[in-house]
């Protein structure tokens, strides 16, 4: 049955994500972000890592794609001001897959993945207190740089939804 819903919840993670890249209405690709993050949140649970599945629907289901949503809508993109694919963006786009279509076929021949059914041995002394402590104290200056950089782009994201005022002519 686990394998099931792996499957279930890998095809719906899928097809969500390319729903998210080809969808035209950036609305619509934001909600299709939201079921892409809900169904790997679902393949932790299969995975029981509860812990990472919670911060996945907290994080990036409800933080994340909200902040994503309000830049959506104070920038205010029109259809007509929506520009056409450029040739030098398609040919990024295709470098880019090739790029991954490469990396897959890396992986998928490479001969240290192999299927074996040992079990892996339960973790010791891995708890939410030691993760919390090794995130604010080795890993502080990253947590804050990553909290600066937000910052910076809600700043970007003001900036940009401000409307240009025309000054009144004077008779």
């Amino acid at each position: 049955m686990t394998d099931f819903f792996f499957y279930l919840f890998s095809t719906i993670a899928l097809a969500s994500a390319a729903a998210v890249v080809l969808s035209r209405n950036t609305v619509n690709a934001a909600m299709f972000l939201i079921v892409c993050f809900l169904s790997m949140a679902s393949l932790f649970v299969l995975l029981e890592a509860y812990f990472l599945a919670v911060i996945q629907v907290l994080v990036y289901a409800g933080a994340v794609v909200v902040l994503f949503l309000f830049i959506i809508m104070l920038l205010d993109v029109r259809e007509d001001a929506k520009r056409k694919l450029s040739p030098f963006t398609a040919g990024a786009g295709l470098v880019g897959f090739a790029i991954l279509v490469m990396g897959i076929i890396a992986v998928v021949s490479s001969d240290s993945i192999k299927a074996t059914s040992e079990v892996l041995p339960e973790p010791s002394g891995a708890s939410l207190k030691a993760f919390g402590n090794e995130l604010f104290t080795t890993y502080l200056l990253p947590m804050q740089v990553t909290g600066f950089l937000l910052l910076v782009a809600m700043i970007g994201v003001i900036v940009l939804s401000k409307k240009l005022q025309e000054p009144e002519e004077q008779s």
